[in-house]
């Protein structure tokens, strides 16, 4: 597999574990769909300024986008936390209370 279609691999598995489609992705990044499905796609290499607005729009720093990238999946922690990120502070409570009755 081609590093392009791996990266972009990658950049999809962050979207859908964040439950955004791309045309979220984009509104959130600043960057068009177009970009996005591209992006995803491998089709072309993305400069820096892209990669900023797209972990921007991902909740992440370009430290732990890297770093999920070269493991092949995010820290559990930092997934959690990138889920999270996008419920109700009333999903977050039940969220902890659930992990909470766990531990």
């Amino acid at each position: 597999m081609s590093s392009g279609r791996s990266f972009g691999r990658h950049i999809r598995m962050l979207r859908k574990a964040r439950r955004l489609t791309q045309e979220i992705l984009a509104e959130r990044s600043g960057l068009s769909a177009d970009t996005i499905r591209r992006l995803e796609h491998g089709s072309f290499s993305p400069s820096l300024d892209t990669l900023k607005k797209l972990c921007s729009g991902l909740d992440l720093t370009l430290a732990t986008f890297f770093e999920s990238y070269e493991v092949g999946e995010l820290d559990p922690s930092e997934s959690l936390r990138a889920v999270l990120r996008s419920r109700t502070k009333d999903e977050v409570r039940i969220v902890m209370s659930v992990v909470y009755s766990l531990i």
